[in-house]
């Protein structure tokens, strides 16, 4: 997890955002761009979203972007066109990830669209060097992380870091806001006190070493307990037990002990509990980055 863009709270302000790749007010994709693409930029051949040229406030540098559900995805221009739009097609999976053309959680959505959430695809770090207006909460994801081989190709070689960052804003704009009891991220939610027994305890600061047992041993003391503890151990649960992490546990071991679905059942129950509940909608499906409505 990496740069989040500012969570402001009691600067949040609802928006009104025209949808592209959407219609009406039950956030249903349609195949059928209803806005032209402007003269050079490449709209990229996906039948269910269309890339058009951006000039939104605060994202001067970002030259394109594409909507899903609403939600912006902006990219600078060294950004690939078929990783924007895999970027895209990984959202939507997460949002409708039973691709009917409905998102899966109107809840989670209309947060979403309330707290303005954005992504922003970058090529260099520079890139990351803006300001977004004030009440916006963003998540970025570099080009060079994001490899569509990854979901397509059995799930091996280089990480796609589509499946970690766009989760994260769903997560952190929607969840957290649709859900404050049981994703909120302070201590006392559901999320936090599974964290607390997955970590070995409440730490507020990062435990030197962290206790025998714990299974989640994040240890960047950058990462603080509610705002960033709390996203990224819900990422690995979650991911862990739709399968992306399976084959990677020699990479991950030293953050994340519990790398597949029967591990995450059989030892941390109150995040498997938490995660099944039919309440929250979570994804079952590990997004492929092919979004088939």
């Amino acid at each position: 997890m990496k740069r989040v863009y500012p969570i402001m709270l009691g600067l949040l302000a609802t928006i009104t955002i025209s949808c592209i790749s959407c219609s009406n007010d039950d956030n249903t994709i349609t195949t059928t761009p209803t806005t032209p693409t402007p003269s050079g930029i490449n709209p990229g051949t996906d039948p269910n979203f269309t890339i058009v040229a951006n000039s939104d406030a605060g994202f001067a540098s970002f030259n394109r972007k594409v909507e899903v559900f609403g939600i912006d995805i902006y990219a600078v221009a060294a950004v690939e066109d078929a990783k924007l739009l895999h970027a895209a097609n990984v959202m939507a999976q997460y949002l409708d990830n039973n691709e009917d053309g409905v998102v899966d959680d109107q809840l989670v959505i209309d947060k979403m669209v309330e707290n303005r959430a954005f992504l922003v695809m970058w090529a260099t770090e520079n890139d990351l060097n803006i300001n977004p207006p004030a009440g916006r909460i963003g998540q970025d994801l570099g080009n060079d992380e994001t490899n569509p081989s990854f979901v397509s190709g059995g799930r091996t070689g280089q990480f796609d870091a589509s499946l970690e960052e766009v989760l994260h804003i769903i997560n952190n704009a929607g969840h957290s806001f649709a859900y404050p009891s049981a994703f909120g991220q302070n201590a006392g939610s559901d999320l936090a006190n599974a964290m607390d027994i997955a970590r070995g305890g409440q730490f507020m600061t990062i435990p030197n070493p962290y206790p025998d047992g714990a299974w989640y041993t994040y240890d960047d003391a950058t990462c603080d307990y509610a705002s960033c503890q709390t996203i990224e151990y819900l990422y690995w649960a979650l991911t862990s037990m739709l399968g992306a992490q399976e084959n990677r546990l020699n990479e991950i071991g030293h953050e994340w002990k519990l790398n597949t679905n029967a591990l995450v059942q059989s030892t941390d129950t109150a995040i498997f509990t938490l995660l099944s509940n039919p309440t929250y909608k979570m994804p079952t499906v590990l997004p492929d980055g092919t979004y088939r409505h």
